[in-house]
């Protein structure tokens, strides 16, 4: 087949999948705005498109959401109109969906079937919205307009979508019902040959020790710390445990920016606002073993998860994090938040131990018994590895399901675009 790949951060979600197809004899392209030459990786020919347009300045705020997808969606719509002048027509488009750039490209190509990566559904109710009391809207019934308003984008990629694929059942059950008989879940996968436990790993921290199994190492990470996975949470529960833990290290990985939620008051970062808060309450000795290691190269964030003895993942009910299944995979024991996506993939005392999200207090307790407990850490961590292998492992069930749902999409009828 002749196959087109959409992902504004191309590779994204097809890191492992686009390689394969082309692997395998189809005419992979890719269209993306992540570069500013045409290239070709791993068989899959890179073309370039530039995101002409800025926002309007002084429109309704629940439409500068909406009109940054339609720029991107035109851009988009015009690199298409490129492709197809030089007789590219694609059999399929696979394309994440999220940032609004396929919404337009079944009026190119009609008879091309949209199969879209269904991230996430914008959903109004608890606990969708006001899961975490200390951040209330100041606008709760402008907010769930907004937040309606913000799934234009995914109500007008489902009048032209033939397939759906979502990582997870948390992430597709949150989209409508009539979306459903066309969804897939299936997870992107965890190459669990170079995810795996390392004896002999090591962490060399910036001007401080080289940590090693045979440390007390406390991990977590966020892809930016912001309360959205649970960063003022573990940061609030660092005086106790540092307290308690005499030779821990804590290792916190992510970087200062918002992904989710709510932006911090303006010229600050969350991650500053937590430490700022807890810090008086942090002896400098105790401070000196806990290690902001920013963002990293994903051989020191794979070191980072081997030395750890003992891992944490918070989250509101929201998509899982790669992370959680990345640690499962290192044979990691965690403790996790007791919240739907987290209960998808572990199972309290047999993969891992959950608290409940705001309990701040057993997230200690679970911490600080976990770590004089080896036998038990041993347990949950080969039974986590054990899941994902089982479950989740890219080469033997993930890509192959993938593989599947491209050729199924492939063999369907396109639906055209709605005149």
């Amino acid at each position: 087949m002749k196959i087109l790949l959409i992902h504004q951060n191309f590779p994204g979600q097809y890191k492992h999948l686009a390689p394969a197809l082309a692997a395998q004899g189809h005419q992979v392209v890719a269209l993306t705005c992540k570069v500013k030459e045409a290239q070709t990786w791993q068989g899959v020919r890179i073309i370039p498109y530039e995101v002409k347009g800025a926002s309007t300045k002084g429109i309704h705020p629940w439409l500068a959401d909406f009109e940054t997808k339609i720029l991107r969606g035109t851009s988009c719509y015009r690199g298409a109109l490129g492709l197809k002048e030089q007789g590219f027509e694609p059999d399929v488009i696979c394309a994440h969906h999220g940032w609004g750039e396929s919404m337009f490209l079944k009026d190119v190509w009609p008879k091309a079937r949209l199969g879209l990566y269904c991230e996430l559904y914008h959903l109004t109710t608890h606990p969708f919205v006001d899961f975490d009391p200390e951040f209330p809207s100041q606008n709760p019934a402008g907010d769930k307009l907004r937040i309606r308003m913000k799934n234009l984008n995914n109500r007008l990629h489902e009048e032209v979508m033939d397939a759906g694929i979502s990582p997870t059942r948390f992430q597709a059950a949150t989209f409508p019902d009539h979306w459903q008989d066309r969804l897939t879940v299936a997870h992107d996968g965890i190459d669990t040959n170079l995810v795996r436990p390392n004896p002999g790993a090591r962490l060399a921290i910036e001007n401080g020790p080289t940590l090693t199994r045979d440390d007390e190492v406390i991990t977590f990470i966020n892809r930016n710390l912001e309360p959205y996975r649970g960063y003022h949470v573990f940061m609030r529960a660092l005086p106790d445990l540092l307290k308690r833990r005499k030779n821990a290290h804590v290792v916190m990985l992510g970087g200062d920016s918002t992904s989710y939620g709510s932006k911090p008051p303006q010229g600050k970062t969350w991650k500053q606002i937590f430490i700022d808060e807890v810090r008086g309450r942090i002896p400098t000795p105790h401070w000196n073993r806990v290690h902001f290691l920013g963002r990293v190269p994903y051989d020191r964030f794979l070191a980072m998860m081997q030395v750890s003895r003992v891992h944490v993942y918070l989250t509101y009910p929201f998509v899982l994090s790669w992370s959680l299944l990345e640690a499962m995979s290192a044979e990691a024991a965690i403790v996790a938040s007791d919240t739907a996506p987290v209960r998808e993939v572990m199972t309290e005392g047999e993969t891992g131990l959950m608290v409940d999200f705001f309990d701040r207090a057993a997230l200690v307790d679970r911490i600080d018994a976990l770590l004089d407990d080896p036998d038990t850490r041993a347990r949950l961590g080969a039974n986590a590895r054990a899941l994902v292998r089982e479950q989740y492992d890219l080469h033997s069930v993930c890509l192959p399901r993938h593989l599947d749902w491209v050729r199924h999409l492939g063999d369907l009828p396109a639906r055209p675009p709605r005149d």
